[in-house]
């Protein structure tokens, strides 16, 4: 591939990303709820055609008018091929478009109504977060199979059935009325937070980052906190947590693109200006009387950033919101996180202890970092050889190619 085709991919590989979903929103609207679907295929082949054309005649001024205009195009020929409306109807749509594509305003309501359309009531919250990943964050069927431990073929099933499910129902593109929001919300938030979840530690691959999807959600939280209809504590919440851990994205990885664990991370590369308004988010959050998930992690978050050092870390302030979050949301992974916190502000017998109980759940068998806080107690204890088979174990487990050679460089250590 030629550098300017490389140039071409990865610009339209960002706008798929950043624009995509807008794109979807914008056509949705015009074209009506029932035609989702349509408006998703007609921006992917926009998107497609940019990747043929643009090496060869050259990326246009504003790539975004360009890809509404062929998007719009091909959505338009394939209504017309149905005879779905009159002259005077595609005029009026066309016109509607345009009008929307140049009103900033409109790109909040189109986001968070899309948003809220997949999020309907009648479907349920894991349908509502597959197809709200697909829709407006761009996730390709593998990535939300992998996202919610789900097989490919069930999760692309799933999504045409809910489409289809959305189109019986004949729902708008907008943010619903007071009495359907909370519920819709929800689905929004988890929905968000899995988006950033997937771009911040991927499971596979050779980048342990995907600061694109991570930014992604940051902007969707963004609008939520700026919509009066979905400026809730809840959503600041969310909001204040996404922005902490987005942050520490540039400390993540080391020049050389190793991983740096946070006790190494470099703090002058954190993006300060970021923590400072998660901090603003968290003091909007507390407004309410309702305590949230996303809060206690936004909480837990907040001491990690605001700490001096790694040694000044207040373990012992953070157990306590570990407890409440096991209690409120009950994982294995917050399990886990809970264990490793005990290990650290109790030491790491009491460590281990909390976590004996974990090895013998199926859903973290597979999880590397359950065996790698097992070897980091090990080690801290002196018990190298059980510590070499537990980062043994790690680096059986799928994970990026930056958290293996993290772990091969621990049994490596251990093993000299």
């Amino acid at each position: 591939m030629t550098d300017g085709r490389q140039e071409v991919s990865g610009l339209v590989a960002h706008l798929f990303r950043h624009q995509s979903g807008r794109l979807v929103a914008l056509l949705t609207r015009a074209f009506g709820a029932r035609h989702l679907s349509l408006a998703e295929d007609a921006v992917q082949e926009a998107l497609v055609a940019a990747l043929h054309t643009w090496p060869l005649r050259g990326v246009p001024d504003n790539p975004p008018a360009w890809l509404l205009q062929v998007s719009r195009r091909k959505a338009l020929d394939v209504l017309r091929r149905g005879h779905t409306f009159t002259h005077r109807v595609e005029s009026a749509l066309i016109a509607e478009l345009d009008r929307a594509a140049t009103a900033p305003e409109r790109d909040v309501d189109d986001a968070l109504g899309l948003m809220f359309l997949t999020c309907h009531p009648d479907l349920s919250l894991e349908n509502s977060l597959a197809l709200t990943l697909k829709v407006v964050g761009g996730f390709s069927v593998d990535e939300i199979a992998r996202l919610l431990l789900a097989d490919p073929r069930a999760v692309a099933q799933r999504l045409v059935r809910t489409k289809h499910r959305l189109r019986d129902l004949g729902t708008d593109i907008e943010v619903p009325p007071t009495t359907e929001r909370g519920e819709r919300l929800t689905s929004v938030l988890e929905a968000i937070g899995l988006m950033f979840t997937s771009g911040y530690g991927p499971r596979d691959g050779t980048s342990l980052v995907r600061e694109d999807v991570c930014f992604e959600a940051v902007r969707l939280a963004r609008l939520l906190t700026q919509h009066p209809a979905t400026s809730v504590p809840a959503s600041h919440a969310l909001c204040a947590l996404l922005l902490f851990q987005a942050a520490r994205l540039p400390s993540r990885l080391t020049q050389a693109g190793d991983l740096a664990v946070f006790e190494r991370q470099d703090r002058s590369r954190w993006l300060w200006p970021l923590i400072h308004e998660g901090h603003h988010h968290l003091d909007a959050a507390a407004s309410g009387t309702t305590m949230t998930h996303w809060h206690l992690q936004a909480g837990i978050a907040a001491l990690h950033v605001t700490a001096q050092s790694a040694d000044a870390i207040p373990w012992s302030r953070i157990l306590p919101l570990y407890d409440d979050l096991l209690q409120l949301r009950p994982s294995g992974i917050v399990a886990l996180n809970r264990a490793i916190a005990i290990g650290m502000s109790e030491g790491w017998q009491a460590g281990l202890q909390a976590l004996t109980p974990l090895a013998d759940d199926g859903r973290l068998q597979s999880y590397h970092l359950l065996h790698a806080a097992r070897g980091h107690f090990l080690e801290a204890g002196g018990q190298t050889t059980a510590a070499r088979a537990a980062f043994t174990e790690a680096l059986s487990c799928a994970t990026s190619a930056p958290e293996r050679r993290f772990l091969q460089a621990r049994l490596t250590a251990l093993t000299q």
